[in-house]
């Protein structure tokens, strides 16, 4: 069972090693049965994953719980690779070193830390609705995090059946696209299911990525060939409802996995430099042909990028999506590096205020 969600030598080193820190650190005595597991849904405290005997429901260990309280991209997110302890009361003990993540910024206002959506995912599917009108700024932010989480992305446009330019709308997704396949998709017709389908190779982890309404729900039902998930149509002014409401891993028939997730309405990208070159593949092209490698694509002379915009070569709404989305990336690496400094202060106060309190405690 453990093949079919991904298992591999890698991963059993890793497991293997994780183990041995384990016992190491009498987290794990001896005679204390440790599994590995993979993380299908996660609850406040507690997960439910699967393990090579089947499924298990654990509690999260006081380690992890604080590791998580610490920095929240720690805590057990669905597609985790776990070690897990066994007992009276079976628990969640370690996390394997994730492959992939998704990675957005966290709900509070203001916030840098980051929310990881879900782990070891092999292929990002993207997925817009062409009905109502697709948005390619969506699909351009959408794509970041995905290049940024090291999955392969591709975009499938839904309701292909409910549009009567399906062609000419792929068209215009695509150029927001460079470098990823696009493809136009119906759950009700069956229109490209079968692409998508040639994703889902045995071992592969995918995961759906999109808005409210945009039909992933649909598309999980089609791809797994049954009602695995609820389904509800749009609301009146063309936006989606919610049926999707956390993150669960389904197994799909060929052996593949997949992670469906609720509707993401405001996504903050935390993405770096290399995702933002992978996502805006055109624009990085051109900028290489600027006349200042620093060229900030605003006023500079000899400005590659401008040139293609008033040429009508690239789209300014393409320039303005990457500008919105490097000013983003630059705002989370400072607040991140400001972030990770302060705990490292805080760290080192705890460290020295326990050395004052063990001096002052010795005879």
């Amino acid at each position: 069972m453990l093949t079919a969600l991904g298992w591999d030598a890698s991963l059993a080193a890793a497991y293997a090693s994780a183990c041995s820190s384990l016992r190491g650190g009498s987290s794990a005595p001896d005679g204390v049965q440790l599994a590995p597991a993979r993380v299908a849904r996660v609850d406040r405290g507690a997960s439910e994953v699967l393990t090579a005997q089947g499924p298990l429901r654990v509690e999260h260990a006081a380690a992890v719980l604080e590791a998580g309280r610490i920095d929240p991209t720690t805590a057990p997110c669905v597609g985790d690779w776990a070690v897990v302890r066994g007992g009276e009361v079976p628990r969640l003990v370690a996390l394997l070193t994730r492959r992939t993540a998704f990675v957005r910024l966290g709900s509070a206002p203001g916030t840098s830390a980051g929310q990881v959506l879900a782990a070891n995912v092999d292929v990002a599917l993207v997925v817009e609705p062409l009905d109502p009108q697709p948005h390619p700024g969506r699909v351009e932010r959408l794509l970041a995090l995905a290049w940024e989480s090291g999955a392969r992305p591709l975009v499938v446009l839904t309701k292909a059946d409910l549009v009567p330019d399906a062609e000419a709308l792929r068209d215009e997704v695509a150029a927001a696209a460079p470098g990823v396949d696009v493809v136009l998709a119906s759950s009700w017709t069956g229109k490209g299911l079968d692409v998508v389908a040639a994703y889902a190779t045995p071992g592969t982890t995918l995961a759906l990525l999109g808005p409210s309404g945009a039909g992933k729900s649909s598309l999980l039902n089609a791809l797994s060939g049954g009602d695995v998930a609820r389904t509800g149509a749009t609301r009146a002014d063309g936006k989606g409802r919610h049926t999707t409401v956390s993150r669960e891993l389904v197994r799909l028939p060929g052996g593949a996995t997949l992670i469906d997730t609720p509707g993401l309405r405001g996504i903050g990208v935390v993405a770096g430099e290399q995702a933002l070159e992978q996502a805006f593949a055109d624009v990085a092209a051109l900028a290489r042909r600027c006349r200042f490698a620093d060229c900030g694509h605003g006023v500079e002379p000899g400005c590659a990028v401008l040139e293609a915009v008033e040429a009508g070569e690239l789209p300014e709404r393409r320039l303005h999506s990457w500008r919105k989305l490097e000013r983003e990336a630059r705002w989370v690496a400072r607040r991140q590096d400001a972030r990770a400094q302060a705990q490292e202060r805080n760290r080192w106060k705890a460290v020295h205020k326990e050395m004052r309190r063990s001096g002052r405690a010795r005879p």
